[in-house]
């Protein structure tokens, strides 16, 4: 037999780190238990109701508006972390200065802080009568109570991801690397565009995936300075609850299922960008 052909019935190549079998299997297990089960069972509910039940509930107005406010809100947010959560990690890593630490303390606050408790401060501060809300509201900026309030909610929520993410990757970037650019001419502009964010990249649309789907399904920190009326500033999320109270399952189903669909339409896009950036530009490749 040839060569090439045995290396190519070969199915795996024997590893120095024992234990391949037993960690995959394990891995399998805990990710079918904790993930694909329930997830398989929203789908079983979803196909009990029929193609056209199923997209007349889909389709409703309220459920299209509802699904609309949060994945855009969502994606707003993601990309306000993305610029300034780039931003604060670059402060971090680069600069020394007294309360840095402080503030690197301070971007985990919102993994600790409970999403009820932010959602009433910050609705404490944007309401008309708040401590900020009361110096936009002649100015005729309405935050609380609107959409606006919604990605001030989902930016304090998703901050940490995108900081998270990208800081320890620009802590491994060499200061070498810059100062090749600059010794070749380059200018602060240019390293910054052409030598230092094409390697950052993978990481700044880990963490911009990370924030959007944690605002998507953000609930907590929302339903208080959302407002909640329907067709203005109703989420997806509160509507499924809501349909839950109502006792219309088939409803909640179908927009969790929607949700569901979307949701991963998306990550598995970002996912695929961060895939082919990170083979094109990551550093060492």
């Amino acid at each position: 037999m040839p060569f090439s052909l045995a290396k190519r019935w070969h199915l795996r190549q024997p590893s120095v780190i024992p234990g391949f079998g037993l960690a995959l299997g394990v891995t399998v297990s805990w990710l079918t238990l904790i993930i694909l089960i329930p997830l398989s069972g929203l789908a079983w509910r979803s196909s009990a109701l029929g193609w056209s039940t199923f997209w007349s509930l889909a389709l409703d107005p309220r459920t299209l508006n509802a699904l609309k406010i949060s994945f855009g809100t969502a994606f707003l947010a993601a990309l306000a972390n993305v610029v300034f959560g780039v931003l604060l990690a670059w402060v971090l890593v680069r600069y020394r200065f007294s309360g840095r630490r402080v503030i690197d303390a301070m971007v985990d606050l919102p993994f600790a802080l409970p999403t009820a408790v932010a959602g009433i401060a910050l609705t404490t501060l944007y309401a008309p009568n708040g401590w900020i809300g009361q110096y936009l509201e002649p100015l005729g900026l309405k935050v609380a109570y609107s959409p606006t309030g919604i990605v001030i909610a989902l930016i304090f929520v998703g901050l940490p991801f995108v900081v998270r993410t990208v800081q320890p990757v620009m802590e491994e970037i060499d200061r070498e690397v810059e100062e090749a650019a600059a010794t070749l001419g380059a200018s602060r502009f240019q390293t910054v565009s052409r030598v230092l964010l094409p390697g950052l990249a993978p990481a700044v649309l880990t963490g911009f995936a990370l924030a959007f789907a944690r605002g998507v399904g953000e609930y907590g920190s929302v339903i208080f300075i959302a407002g909640n009326l329907p067709y203005v500033s109703e989420i997806a999320p509160l509507l499924i609850v809501i349909r839950l109270e109502e006792f219309n399952y088939p409803a909640a189903t179908a927009i969790a299922a929607v949700m569901l669909i979307l949701s991963f339409a998306m990550l598995f896009l970002i996912n695929s960008i961060q895939a082919w950036s990170r083979r094109r530009y990551v550093y060492g490749s």
